[in-house]
């Protein structure tokens, strides 16, 4: 039970701390999840589902679990080289295709997150529909701007806390089950550069501050602070068939001090990857291993496998897994792995 109020302190979620959005290691194969001017960036509708077990060595450590989906309205993106599709003996992600590279047309986007975030008898569930706009501002460059509108249920299940010693009608935790779930809006926006060598991102979530309160004295609240994000990634080729996709995320949400993602991806043609990353943070920083397979032109998965290392928690924390499963819906240029998003 102390463990699980640590835990609860850390990530800012009871008296006047702020509550962060869930973090995920695998940022880079699913950057939608945090800026919504991804919304519909691919030929196809791209679909993921992410479960993610954090800290497994605590009772009551984070669960995230999401769905998000997300598809272009009025495409077009026509291909007329020897590159277009898959050529025997020559690899299907190589030089000669991002030689051959062009913006997509302007087109619209939208797409949907639902997600479930759940520490101890602490967990939010939120909902979302996002827009975005495409333009290509060069032949290789395209800028897109999106938005996100949505709400999240806070909830705090008093039936899975285990008293103890503790009072049960501590106003930390409320008195009455009328306390116990708020309703909140939510809204971001995002803004997204990208060619053939390089992607650029910036994003807020949680635009519009608000609490959820949980009792009748108003020091005690959860509070929903602004989170800023920046993100950036450049693609080169080591030889013919293996490319490096190193990319950095910096994350800020008051009272924390900001947290940096360094990740590098190597990637087998269009078939497997491999990659590593490191977190600079108080709460979660350490190394994560990740590895990934295309295994068609309509499903893939990635796993990833966290150690926490500078972590105040690192002593019980164990381990975190995550598990992000993709399928390609109405992929009608057979693209094994995705053309935009690396």
């Amino acid at each position: 039970m102390k463990r699980i109020f640590i835990i609860i302190l850390l990530l800012g979620t009871i008296k006047t701390f702020a509550q962060q959005k869930p973090y995920y290691t695998q940022y880079i194969l699913n950057n939608y999840i945090l800026n919504p001017g991804l919304s519909g960036i691919e030929n196809y509708t791209d679909v993921k589902l992410s479960y993610r077990n954090q800290w497994t060595g605590i009772n009551g450590s984070p669960v995230t679990v999401y769905f998000s989906a997300h598809a272009p309205i009025g495409k077009k993106d026509y291909r007329t080289t020897a590159t277009s599709f898959e050529v025997p003996g020559e690899n299907p992600r190589g030089k000669s295709y991002w030689e051959e590279y062009t913006a997509p047309e302007p087109h619209h986007g939208v797409g949907i997150i639902i997600m479930n975030d759940k520490t101890g008898y602490l967990s939010r569930f939120s909902a979302y529909a996002t827009y975005a706009y495409h333009k290509g501002l060069s032949a290789k460059t395209t800028l897109s701007a999106g938005f996100l509108g949505g709400i999240s249920n806070v909830s705090l299940d008093r039936s899975k806390i285990e008293w103890g010693t503790l009072d049960p009608n501590d106003p930390a935790i409320g008195y009455n089950n009328g306390e116990l779930k708020q309703l909140k809006p939510e809204v971001g926006a995002g803004l997204w550069l990208y060619s053939a060598d390089y992607f650029a991102g910036i994003s807020v979530l949680n635009i519009i501050p608000n609490k959820a309160k949980f009792a009748s004295n108003n020091t005690y609240a959860t509070y929903f602070e602004p989170q800023f994000i920046a993100t950036g990634g450049y693609r080169f080729f080591i030889n013919d068939d293996i490319a490096a996709l190193p990319s950095v995320m910096l994350q800020f949400i008051r009272p924390f001090p900001i947290q940096v993602h360094a990740n590098v991806k190597l990637q087998y043609l269009d078939k497997l990857w491999v990659g590593g990353s490191y977190r600079i943070s108080d709460q979660l920083g350490g190394f994560a291993a990740m590895a990934g397979i295309n295994v068609s032109n309509t499903f893939n998965i990635g796993y990833s496998y966290d150690a926490s290392t500078t972590s105040r928690l690192k002593n019980y924390t164990k381990n975190t897994h995550e598990i992000i499963l993709g399928f390609l819906i109405n992929n009608k240029y057979g693209d094994t792995c995705p053309r935009n998003v690396w």
